[in-house]
């Protein structure tokens, strides 16, 4: 079937027009002022869809460069799968996700490679790709590492400067990773911390009787992740590597980050929807001095919903990612998508905050934030949406045909409604978790239609694929 998108306001990351959209055989073939249905020759048996796109806008499908699906993480497991994460995010209005591959230490690289992407194949109802996690550095590894990116296309790594003795890297692991990064001309992704001062202060925290999820934040401080960053940057510009901050947080290592790129340190940034829209008085949830402050009376541990790494910062902090956003110093917002349970999973670290899984399921409504808290606000203007949430992740991570409306491109495209009002609850998302981070905001906007290379997946904000018509696919990069 052959779609004809009449009528919208098309936005792209430098321009907007009113046109129309023809898209055939999963790619964009025309983009004129005006198309006639009729003189849209088919071959035979195939037929056109009309979408009615007036008082729209037509938006590239959005692209999250930053989501865990499948997770084996402290001890229990991620709560979505491909198919639940997926049809999430294309109800959204996001048609691409790149998930982050994290194997223990003892795993070699190849066989996690295949158990991620086996999880994906034949599920994903949107396209994919994958960041590379290496957590040792030996012979072995380097040679399947070079499998991986040069074999099964996958051109981007990731690191993590945090989580002592689980995840994270030494400094030699590291340097070899980033030179590996730099002969083959692939980008490291990188959570940056640093592991041995959170484990010093946690332990600390923990022995004066501060266990609870408010604790969380001050164990990892603002001055803790700039240092991550600064490490990083050190490491990048001895081996030449081109790096990516992953979900930045705080304005100290927003300033860690200009630094290194004032240098010449090939850096990209990324921040998260969580840090745009929430800040620290939600970890506080449920405590006496919350409730003294007159934010509400919520039950104890409430705050544990919202901890995630780095940990969401005071207010000050979030005006400071905004400006960044907007000036273009931050490149790409994604979610970092890692959805746990409230019930029997955050409770896991009831007593003791360093046992609470770390991650806030978001996937599902990074859009409808972006464009309610920044677009309509004034924060940003939709060229920046565009360019941070689909564009330049594109770009930077080089997956072919995506993130632009142009002929040739595919035809992954959002028609989206800006004056639709919803409100977000865990009893309505598609995400398999049993709470909300935004439970009861109101939004404004909604993709209402929703092009997978071609094909409509959503229609009228509902979607139309169900179980066993998966048609995501592994995306070339380049």
């Amino acid at each position: 079937m052959a779609v004809l998108i009449q009528g919208g306001r098309l936005v792209t990351a430098t321009s907007a027009s009113n046109a129309d959209v023809l898209c055939e055989r999963g790619v964009i073939t025309r983009i004129e002022r005006s198309i006639d249905p009729r003189g849209v020759t088919l071959p035979p048996g195939e037929r056109l869809e009309v979408v009615d796109a007036r008082d729209r806008l037509v938006f590239p499908g959005f692209i999250d460069p930053h989501v865990h699906v499948y997770l084996p993480f402290m001890g229990t497991f991620a709560k979505d799968d491909w198919a639940s994460a997926s049809r999430a995010a294309l109800v959204g209005g996001t048609t691409t996700l790149i998930e982050m591959i994290c194997p223990g230490k003892g795993d070699e690289p190849l066989a996690a490679y295949e158990t991620w992407a086996g999880k994906a194949a034949g599920r994903s109802f949107c396209d994919y790709s994958f960041h590379m996690g290496v957590t040792r550095w030996d012979a072995l590894a380097e040679e399947q590492l070079r499998e991986i990116v040069t074999g099964r296309g996958i051109r981007s790594l990731k690191v993590f400067l945090a989580y002592k003795g689980a995840l994270g890297v030494d400094d030699r692991e590291l340097y070899h990773a980033l030179k590996l990064a730099r002969e083959l001309g692939v980008v490291v992704t990188a959570h940056c911390e640093n592991e041995t001062l959170i484990a010093e202060k946690q332990a600390e925290l923990l022995a004066s009787g501060r266990t609870g999820p408010e604790w969380h934040e001050p164990s990892r401080p603002a001055r803790v992740e700039a240092l991550g960053v600064e490490h990083l940057a050190a490491f990048a510009q001895a081996t030449g590597a081109e790096v990516y901050v992953v979900h930045t947080s705080c304005r100290d290592a927003l300033d860690s980050a200009r630094a290194a790129r004032a240098r010449g340190v090939r850096m990209h940034v990324e921040t998260v929807a969580p840090y745009l829209t929430l800040d620290s008085t939600f970890a506080e949830r449920g405590t006496p001095a919350a409730v003294d402050r007159g934010e509400g009376s919520f039950p104890a541990f409430e705050g544990a919903k919202y901890v995630m790494s780095p940990p969401i910062r005071d207010r000050q902090h979030q005006e400071a990612l905004w400006k960044a956003l907007a000036d273009g110093t931050i490149d790409c917002v994604g979610t970092d998508h890692a959805p746990f349970d409230f019930k029997g999973q955050k409770e896991m670290g009831r007593g003791d905050f360093t046992k609470i899984p770390n991650g806030i399921p978001s996937v599902e409504h990074r859009v409808d934030l972006m464009h309610t808290f920044g677009v309509r606000t004034g924060r940003i203007d939709l060229h920046r949406f565009v360019d941070a949430l689909s564009t330049r992740p594109a770009r930077i991570f080089g997956l072919k045909g995506k993130g632009d409306l142009f002929v040739g491109a595919d035809a992954d495209i959002v028609v989206y409604d800006p004056e639709h009002r919803s409100t977000i609850s865990a009893s309505t998302h598609h995400m398999r978790t049993d709470y909300s981070a935004w439970e009861g905001w109101e939004i404004r906007g909604r993709s209402e239609t929703v092009l997978l290379r071609g094909e409509i997946v959503v229609r009228g904000g509902v979607l139309t694929v169900r179980e066993g018509e998966a048609r995501g696919r592994l995306t070339p990069r380049q």
